[in-house]
C-alpha cells in the first residue's frame, strides 16, 4: 500500500517549556524515533499541558502525550502504539524493529529507577550506596554490549573472550530495544551531569560507543528535546 493510501498518522508529544519545542518524555521520543525508522510519513504535534489544548478534551480525553491518531483511530498506551506501529507497519513496504535476541530489550531495564532513586533522594546517608546501584545498572548494560551475540560468534574462533564492538544493543541497527533505552540514557547522562556533577565513567567504553553511535543518527539526535528542557524538568525533583 503507498503512503498516500494509508491513513494519516500524526503523533501527539508532549511540548517543552515554550508550548512548542519537543518537550523532557522519553515516552514520546520513543515513538516519535518508533516512526522515523519506520519510513512512514507523519505529522508531528507538540501539546502544551498547562494551556490543556482542546484538541485533548476531544482525542483524547484524560490522556497524557504522547498518543497517536492513525486515521481515525486513537491509542494512547505507548507499548499498545509500539505494537500496533510494528504490526501495520511492516515488511516488505516498512522494516521491522524487533530485536531479534530477546536479551536486547532487557538490556538496561532498570537504569532510569535506579537513576530516579539517586537523583530525587533527600536523604544524604543512602547517596553513595544509590549512586553506586546506579554505576551497578551502568555497568551490567556496558558487559551486555561488550557480549557477542550468537551471530556475531564465529563458531569456528577460538577464542573465548571475544567482545562485541556492534553499535547498538541488538547489532548494528537501531531496534524498538534502543528506542526505548536510548532516550531515558540520555536524561540519565545529562541530569546527572547538571545536579550531581557526575558523568557516566569513561571505563564504560561500550557505554559510551552506544550513546556517540545513537548522537551521529537523525532519528535519535533530532527526536531529542534539548538539554535545557531536561534539566527544566528535574529542577524541582534533583536533590
Amino acid at each position: 500500500m503507498a503512503d498516500e493510501d494509508r491513513p494519516q498518522v500524526e503523533l501527539f508529544v508532549k511540548a517543552g517549556t515554550d508550548g512548542a519545542s519537543i518537550g523532557n518524555c522519553p515516552f514520546s521520543q520513543r515513538l516519535f524515533m518508533v516512526l522515523w525508522l519506520k519510513g512512514v510519513t507523519f505529522n508531528v504535534t507538540t501539546v502544551d499541558m498547562k494551556r490543556k489544548p482542546e484538541i485533548l478534551k476531544d482525542l483524547a480525553p484524560g490522556a497524557q502525550p504522547p498518543f497517536l491518531v492513525y486515521g481515525s483511530e486513537v491509542k494512547t498506551d505507548t507499548n499498545k502504539i509500539e505494537e500496533f506501529l510494528e504490526e501495520t507497519l511492516s515488511p516488505p513496504k516498512y522494516p521491522k524493529l524487533a530485536a531479534k535476541n530477546p536479551e536486547s530489550n532487557t538490556a538496561g531495564v532498570d537504569i532510569f529507577s535506579k537513576f530516579s532513586a539517586y537523583i530525587k533522594n533527600s536523604n544524604p546517608a543512602i547517596n553513595d550506596n544509590l549512586e553506586k546501584g546506579l554505576l551497578k545498572a551502568l555497568k551490567k548494560l556496558d558487559n551486555y554490549l561488550n557480549t557477542p551475540l550468537p551471530d556475531e560468534i564465529d563458531e569456528n574462533s577460538a577464542e573465548d573472550d571475544a567482545v562485541s564492538h556492534r553499535t547498538f544493543l541488538d547489532g548494528n541497527d537501531l531496534t524498538l530495544a534502543d528506542c526505548n533505552l536510548l532516550p531515558k540514557l540520555h536524561i540519565v547522562k545529562v541530569v546527572c551531569l547538571k545536579y550531581k556533577g557526575i558523568e557516566i565513567p569513561s571505563t564504560l567504553k561500550a557505554v559510551w560507543r552506544y550513546l556517540n553511535a545513537a548522537y551521529e543518527r537523525e532519528e535519535f539526535s533530532s527526536t531529542c528535546p534539548d538539554n535545557k528542557e531536561i534539566e527544566l524538568a528535574y529542577a524541582s525533583v534533583a536533590r
